[in-house]
């Protein structure tokens, strides 16, 4: 934990060190931001800045987030460019604002009358609040795909909520909100799209377990996308279909929206080529939205329906035998865990059976190898001693989505979210190409 409270208060000086050695852009260009991992969570954190004078901001990364939000809290918020949004207004109405909101505190952030109101959500607790829409300032850094250029890019009529400290509770220290990312008007990527009159197309690349460095985010831009040793993993991209869930679950539901959400066409599962026998119907969204296959940021680990997990975990565990491997007692909430010392190292982690999630087409797989598949884990008990366990868990026999591919099986991948063709663009692991997420060159120095 130390170390990782190093590591932000240097990501934080680096923020500081652009903010005020750098000049504002207003054309069309390409941005990066941070992504950091939180080991306490295993949630995922992304660093902009916000507010006049602005502020390097940590927020809470949510892909499937509608939009925005910000602690308000009066000793927390100060910003010269803040303003409200009235109720009734266009801007109010196209936010599908179910409330109006008056304050009885003197007037500042969060707190103005007749406000447009809005529900923001903490997707880790499962909560909601009533609180104001709020417009402000943000900027992101600008990247030329290989470093920061030492400019930054400003967004000077952010759209998003106001909250209260009581929806940081479960989030990661040092966070004081949520970035969207979902596919609404008013995320992040679509603002900033918008402004600078750009494609929308964002990618994430987020760090492994076992980085101490960020990841990367990239916004406007389809690539390139340079990792170090200099490796473009634009070239290595993949592409399925997006697909859109008619029918969007949140806390507060906007009743008559889709989802905000990502979905992809996960059709089969094979295992070291074996097929995974289930009903496939599961991946397909029903009328009420439930099924599918759903990408989540704030999932820690990849869940499949109840009848799905038991068939994936009947060929995991016969494949593995063959491997001369015998499952040991589990460690919650993996129901599946390998004693670590009769496992090879491979240079995509442990030696287990390769998963892949067959999309569309039977030649398009997304290929999930140890790195992603395990999660080491160390046990309490001297004896027993540290176990690799399958990092997959069971998500009940009804649930929205049948199966949610989890951060850890994101890890050192890069997926690239293009909203204008409708399609994800993913490379498998890039620990396959001699480089990981957390090898983007954020310094400005291109030698690096």
């Amino acid at each position: 934990m130390s170390f990782s409270f190093s590591f932000i208060q240097h990501t934080i000086v680096f923020i500081f060190i652009f903010i005020y050695n750098c000049n504002i852009v207003y054309s069309s260009t390409a941005f990066v931001a941070p992504i950091t991992r939180d080991p306490s969570t295993e949630l995922y954190t992304i660093f902009i800045s916000f507010k006049t004078p602005l502020q390097p901001t940590n927020l809470l990364l949510d892909l499937g987030g509608k939009f925005t939000w910000f602690d308000c809290t009066p000793e927390s918020y100060t910003s010269t460019t803040h303003h409200y949004i009235p109720c009734g207004t266009s801007l109010c109405i196209s936010l599908a604002s179910l409330a109006c909101s008056n304050c009885f505190r003197q007037s500042g952030p969060g707190c103005h009358n007749n406000s447009c109101a809005l529900f923001p959500e903490n997707p880790v607790i499962k909560n909601s609040v009533l609180a104001q829409a709020l417009v402000d300032s943000v900027a992101l850094t600008v990247t030329n795909g290989r470093n920061p250029v030492g400019q930054m890019g400003l967004v000077p009529n952010f759209v998003g909520s106001c909250s209260d400290n009581s929806l940081l509770r479960g989030l990661p220290d040092g966070v004081s909100g949520l970035a969207g990312l979902g596919r609404s008007n008013y995320s992040l990527p679509a603002q900033v799209s918008s402004v600078y009159a750009s494609p929308n197309i964002f990618a994430l690349c987020l760090p492994g377990v076992s980085s101490a460095s960020s990841g990367a985010a990239f916004f406007n831009t389809g690539g390139p996308y340079y990792f170090l040793p200099g490796i473009d993993l634009s070239s290595h991209l993949i592409y399925t279909p997006l697909i859109l869930n008619p029918v969007g679950f949140t806390i507060i539901t906007y009743y008559g929206h889709p989802s905000d959400e990502y979905f992809i066409n996960v059709t089969s599962i094979n295992i070291n080529g074996k097929p995974v026998e289930f009903n496939r119907s599961l991946l397909t969204i029903d009328d009420n939205g439930f099924g599918g296959t759903r990408l989540s940021t704030v999932t820690p680990y990849t869940t499949l329906e109840t009848s799905i997990y038991n068939a994936f975990v009947q060929v995991f565990v016969n494949e593995s035998a063959a491997l001369n491997l015998t499952a040991t007692d589990p460690v919650s909430p993996f129901e599946v865990c390998y004693a670590a010392s009769d496992v090879y190292s491979t240079p995509l982690g442990p030696a287990f059976p390769v998963i892949d999630l067959v999309m569309h087409s039977e030649d398009v797989f997304w290929r999930i190898a140890g790195a992603n598949s395990m999660v080491s884990v160390a046990r309490e008990d001297e004896e027993g001693g540290d176990v690799w366990c399958l990092g997959f868990v069971d998500g009940g026999e009804k649930p929205r989505s049948s199966v949610v591919i989890g951060g850890h099986q994101m890890e050192d991948n890069l997926l690239q979210f293009d909203l204008v063709s409708m399609r994800l663009g993913f490379t498998s692991s890039v620990l396959v190409h001699d480089t990981n997420c957390a090898s983007f060159n954020f310094t400005d120095d291109p030698g690096v």
